[in-house]
């Protein structure tokens, strides 16, 4: 086995694993706040890792710009998207976790 197999193995079993983490995240999480969090996050970051590890798989000039494309647009609109989901939860006043650390900086009536 040589070194870029190893390197290619633990990018994309790490990227799993976060990706696995996003997934479990959104499934046990209390609130939408706390989901869109989990899937900002590890999702993000694992599907990054996996794409570097295509990259060092493919070890291709002609595939850098494709995949260094794919994790930035990867980069910009997962974390906007989850950001736009908890805009959205906080206009629609959708209930949150009744034991989070902190009271909203709003009250409940004063949504503007």
């Amino acid at each position: 086995m040589t070194m870029t197999e190893m390197l290619t193995g633990m990018l994309v079993l790490s990227g799993s694993l976060l990706i696995l983490a996003s997934a479990i995240g959104v499934l046990r999480l209390p609130d939408v706040l706390c989901r869109s969090h989990a899937v900002a996050k590890a999702l993000t970051l694992g599907i990054f890792l996996m794409l570097l590890g295509l990259w060092v798989y493919q070890g291709e000039k002609q595939t850098a710009l494709k995949i260094l494309l794919a994790i930035f647009f990867q980069v910009v609109t997962i974390p906007v998207g989850s950001h736009l989901i908890g805009l959205l939860a906080l206009q629609k006043d959708i209930p949150r976790w009744r034991h989070r650390p902190i009271d909203d900086y709003r009250e409940p009536g004063n949504r503007s």
